[in-house]
């Protein structure tokens, strides 16, 4: 039963990447009716924004430290953080250790301006061209983005620890009152699914509870029609590609202390990604995090070495598998809707 728990564990957090990431290319689909193949390279941007404030945030000079003697009695010269220069030592180290956090305030105007300058200055020629083109210039884009982030954080992935307060492995068993047997589970890991459920609960109310969101469902429902109520429906749908592209990225943010980033990070979860949104149902927003959270978990019972050593790679393609038996099934995916992507 342990070893049940455990699975779900795991598959619920790689399920709240793929939910998010999911749920940014739904909304882009449902409201620009864009397939975006950059998707991937903004979820890589964002862990980057956590490793680049992290290196902000370590900037350092170097001083004499009269505490501190080399063998023939010369104080010692150390690299001294400016931040803890200016806040002190205490408060300093604080922000340089909560660094992955703080991320979440960087990246969201980063990735909003991101999403506004790659909507305007290339997506909106493509609203009108046939999906395959689309495509072809996006994963173009993706590439174009994945080369300038290697040239300038080079090919390696680059740690980036979560808060010290978040390090080690919580008794998930004695919190639940399982006491049978201990099931041992990374903090930082239930830190990100319940961040996950934040975002994804705050997307939703978003659109269910707010005019602009109202807006935008009736937009992607029948586009026409409310233009010709003289609402501006595309800044709308601006705006949620914005938005859609800060999702992505928080959704990074806080995955860097699981994956450390590198360049290709954005391509590994653009494929599977892309699977949810089908298996969801194109145009979803419920089937996609439904799809996300459903493929995470069963791709990590399969990762199981009993049932690895039954099906051998079983592991490497179930989400496939999966993703083949329900568009038999039920060709639209779990919640998709009648119309879209049928000509």
């Amino acid at each position: 039963m342990d070893a049940i728990i455990l699975q779900i564990l795991n598959g619920l957090d790689k399920g709240s990447a793929y939910a998010l990431i999911a749920l940014g290319l739904t909304l882009i689909f449902g409201t620009l009716g864009v397939v975006n193949f950059a998707h991937g390279a903004l979820f890589m941007l964002g862990s980057f924004c956590a490793v680049t404030l992290q290196r902000i945030l370590s900037l350092s000079f170097t001083v004499e430290d009269p505490t501190q003697k080399d063998f023939l009695g010369n104080p010692l010269k150390v690299d001294t953080p400016y931040i803890v220069n200016w806040f002190g030592d205490v408060t300093g180290n604080a922000i340089i250790n909560w660094s992955v956090p703080l991320s979440i305030l960087f990246a969201i105007p980063v990735m909003l301006l991101v999403g506004y300058v790659m909507e305007r200055g290339l997506i909106k020629h493509f609203y009108k061209r046939p999906h395959a083109d689309q495509i072809l210039v996006t994963f173009g884009l993706a590439i174009v983005i994945q080369e300038i982030v290697k040239y300038f954080y080079g090919a390696n992935p680059i740690p980036t620890p979560a808060p010290d307060a978040f390090k080690g492995s919580i008794d998930f068993g004695v919190l639940i009152g399982y006491a049978e047997n201990s099931i041992i589970y990374p903090y930082w890991r239930l830190v990100y699914f319940l961040f996950s459920a934040v975002i994804i609960g705050a997307v939703f109310a978003f659109l269910r509870f707010t005019t602009f969101g109202m807006v935008v469902r009736a937009g992607m429902a029948d586009r026409e029609t409310v233009g010709l109520l003289g609402i501006n429906i595309d800044k709308r749908f601006t705006i949620m590609f914005g938005i859609a592209a800060a999702v992505a990225g928080l959704a990074g943010v806080m995955y860097a202390p699981i994956n450390s980033p590198n360049y290709h990070m954005g391509m590994d979860f653009l494929v599977l990604s892309f699977v949810v949104v089908v298996v969801g149902g194109m145009g979803s927003l419920p089937g996609a995090v439904l799809a996300g959270f459903l493929l995470g978990i069963l791709e990590s019972f399969a990762s199981m070495n009993e049932v690895k050593s039954l099906i051998p790679g079983i592991d490497q393609i179930i989400i496939y598998l999966v993703a083949i038996i329900i568009l038999l099934t039920r060709p639209r995916g779990l919640m998709g809707r009648r119309g879209v992507m049928e000509e």
